[in-house]
């Protein structure tokens, strides 16, 4: 117990350091390399956070166990919103960019409902069961091409104007070093804390089935939940928000869709639709602030954090 305790503490301060320096290691590549700090976000930040996630749904699919695929990507893509910026936009109000609006939350929704209709074969397809297929994953990696041609479409123009005279902290070599220090960090720190938790919990007394609604789904989410509070107290908004909304698109389009393509079919899935509604609705609830006032404000990460709560209950209270 205690051992784990150790651990949980000491696997917290290194994803607190990692994130910290993660997110200074970013902000000097993009400026060093004159790009957006949005596109560092969208790619390296986002697909960096996202790496739990990545490898839980790798070790799920060589287990067969196909429900913790989706319940990862599905839980991870609610709390992502709900949850991170809704405790960013409280800490401060997150500026919201045209750009995001008008191009990536929109590509956001548009891959979360394409993952829902391609989930729901009983509704939608009049299907025996719903079912996951190695097409289904090519549909998805083909709509995931539709974000990396505007990845393509930002380097082209190349960064922010108001970056410009902005000095990075680290030079090209050490944004690099720092950049992938800052990835091992958070997936090492998000490791151990999930771990020693789990641990805790079962020495308490805390069912398993509990455990993985809880401690592992939250536990996958942290790199990104630290990631975004830190960029949002460094106030770099476009790094807390592109981490959210790139880890979104990359949770369907790779965390997925890649597993699904390479090992094939995902059946017998009992998910309950109210999850992939509250996915749906967190995205939508965001492009609709965003679209309001351009920025994220304290009342609606509050709104985020109230409908987190509610749904979260739900969840632990279905699960006794």
């Amino acid at each position: 117990m205690l051992l784990n305790l150790i651990i949980l503490i000491v696997g917290f301060v290194i994803l607190v350091k990692g994130a910290d320096v993660f997110v200074d290691a970013a902000t000097s590549l993009a400026k060093n390399f004159h790009l957006s700090k949005m596109l560092i976000a969208l790619t390296i930040v986002a697909f960096g956070t996202s790496a739990p996630e990545f490898a839980v749904s790798i070790k799920a699919m060589l287990s067969e166990t196909g429900d913790i695929v989706l319940g990862n990507v599905i839980g991870s893509n609610i709390l992502n919103i709900l949850l991170i910026l809704g405790v960013s936009s409280c800490i401060h109000s997150l500026n919201v960019k045209s750009a995001t609006i008008k191009k990536e939350l929109p590509i956001t929704m548009l891959i979360t409902s394409l993952f829902i209709i391609l989930v729901n074969d009983i509704f939608l397809a009049n299907g025996s069961e719903n079912i996951l297929t190695r097409s289904d994953g090519m549909i998805i990696l083909l709509f995931f091409s539709i974000f990396i041609y505007y990845l393509f479409t930002i380097m082209k123009n190349k960064s922010d104007n108001n970056d410009e005279d902005e000095k990075p902290k680290y030079n090209i070599f050490l944004s690099f070093v720092f950049t992938i220090l800052g990835i091992i960090c958070l997936v090492f720190g998000s490791n151990a804390v999930v771990d020693a938790a789990s641990e805790i919990a079962k020495i308490v007394g805390v069912s398993e089935r509990v455990i993985a609604l809880t401690i592992i789904a939250l536990g996958t989410s942290l790199p990104e939940l630290v990631t975004s509070i830190v960029a949002t107290k460094k106030g770099e908004y476009d790094i807390a928000i592109g981490n959210v909304v790139g880890s979104n698109i990359f949770n369907i389009g790779i965390v997925l869709g890649i597993p699904i393509t390479i090992f094939g079919n995902i059946s017998h899935i009992t998910f309950n639709s109210i999850d992939l509604l509250i996915m749906l609705l967190s995205a939508v609830l965001l492009f609709l602030f965003s679209f309001k006032d351009h920025k994220i404000s304290r009342k609606q990460g509050i709104i985020f954090l109230i409908i987190f709560t509610i749904y979260y209950s739900h969840v632990i209270i279905s699960s006794l």
